[in-house]
């Protein structure tokens, strides 16, 4: 069988065949420009990771250049500032870090040169920051105590924990000679954690100080009252009549130096006395005693020095009360603020002494009408050494107050004051009514 093309089937071949190579002409160069385009894009793409590495291993140098390729400058732009502002805070933050150790440095010189001594200790009492001088008193270095109890090195008194130290007495075994206080504090932090630092003072050299300064005034007073004792007991005999008859305005003299004498005798004893007292202890000998009949002994004791200034001791009783106290000490207390009150009160005015109750004490007041005390100083009367003595001329040494609120101290009472500016001052004696002392009311 004859298959023959005609003229127009040939030239229709050969314009397909013709149209089919610029087809994969087109697309050869299409493919081969996508594929140089990709290239580009996976190029950047690597230079940015690698850059973003660089950064996240704390090269903060690095910049990312544009390259020509569609909507490129915005992501090189983005990463460009983020690296700018990571470098900026780096560099803040460098600053602050050098300011923080240049101010911890400041402050851990500050601390390692006072001479008192700072532990710091979890709950479990174990060391976690000590300064040097812990180190020095503990003879041993810093870093060899962290980890360590603090009860290996310290000794404290029986029945005290170290949580709740307030200038106690403790012993370092190490120096056994030395005196040392402790105080503790807690530490206030953000976490749940317990933490106390525990400040260690030497006090040797002031004990030693304050020991000198009682054997002194112990010595002092001691040989004070010695002439004094003398004196008194030869005016007696004076006034006795072993020397002869002495007339009356010579007895008169006699009994005013007896008077001063008496006067300077205890005031002496007070000054031992104060002395004496050390550690806010007072040795206490209690006993049973009707107030009726105490005050009483130390009214008439009172009225011949209250009849100079011609004051009236008014006692107001309702009926008898027993106290449990120490006799000498507490006589001493309202002995103390009677004075007070024929010094400082009106001459010519009634003192009142008034006994009663209130709730949980038995109360004994002293009561005087005259100058008062103001505000600023009602403050400051029961200080060691503080005396309104100098404002009226008189002399005082600003211990009797302080004594007399020591002992009701000792006898877990209190001392208190009222008074009005120009019309009265009245003292407070508190004696609890414990199951020591309970309540007998007299016939």
């Amino acid at each position: 069988m004859d298959i023959s093309l005609t003229n127009g089937q040939i030239l229709f071949l050969y314009i397909l065949n013709i149209f089919v190579l610029v087809v994969l002409v087109v697309l050869f160069f299409t493919t081969r420009s996508n594929h140089r385009s990709w290239s580009k894009i996976n190029d950047y793409l690597g230079v940015v990771t690698k850059t973003i590495d660089s950064v996240r291993y704390g090269d903060l140098t690095k910049k990312i250049e544009e390259v020509d390729i569609p909507n490129s400058e915005e992501l090189a732009d983005s990463v460009n500032r983020m690296i700018e502002t990571l470098y900026d805070r780096e560099k803040m933050i460098d600053e602050y870090q050098t300011e923080l150790k240049r101010q911890n440095k400041l402050l851990e010189a500050i601390i390692n040169s006072l001479s008192d001594g700072l532990v710091i200790v979890d709950e479990y009492h174990v060391i976690l920051r000590a300064t040097k001088m812990i180190s020095i008193w503990l003879n041993i270095s810093g870093n060899e105590l962290i980890g360590k109890k603090l009860s290996d090195y310290i000794k404290l008194p029986k029945g005290k924990i170290l949580e709740k130290l307030n200038n106690t007495d403790i012993v370092i075994n190490e120096d056994k000679t030395a005196n040392f206080v402790a105080r503790t504090m807690e530490l206030n932090l953000d976490d749940k954690k317990k933490r106390y630092v525990v400040i260690i003072k030497n006090v040797t050299d002031q004990r030693e100080l304050e020991n000198l300064k009682e054997d002194f005034v112990a010595t002092l007073t001691h040989d004070l009252k010695v002439p004094i004792i003398a004196e008194t007991n030869m005016l007696e005999l004076f006034l006795g009549g072993s020397f002869g008859t002495v007339n009356e305005k010579q007895t008169i003299a006699l009994k005013n130096m007896q008077s001063s004498n008496k006067e300077l005798l205890d005031l002496v004893q007070t000054v031992l006395d104060t002395y004496k007292y050390k550690g806010n202890i007072i040795r206490l000998y209690k006993e049973n005693i009707m107030l009726k009949s105490f005050v009483n002994e130390i009214i008439t004791e009172m009225t011949p020095i209250a009849d100079k200034t011609k004051n009236e001791l008014k006692f107001n009783l309702t009926r008898d009360i027993r106290v449990f106290a120490d006799r000498m000490q507490l006589k001493r207390v309202i002995k103390n603020l009677i004075q007070n009150a024929i010094s400082y009160g009106d001459a010519g005015s009634p003192i009142e002494i008034t006994i009663g109750e209130i709730p949980k004490y038995v109360i004994i007041k002293v009561k005087d009408y005259g100058a008062g005390i103001s505000e600023s100083d009602i403050e400051k009367i029961f200080n060691k050494y503080y005396s309104a003595a100098k404002k009226f001329r008189k002399i005082g040494t600003g211990l009797g107050l302080y004594l007399a609120f020591q002992i009701m101290k000792a006898h877990n009472g209190d001392l208190t004051v009222e008074s009005k500016e120009g019309e009265y001052t009245e003292f407070c004696i508190k004696i609890p009514a414990s199951s020591e002392s309970t309540l007998y009311y007299g016939e």
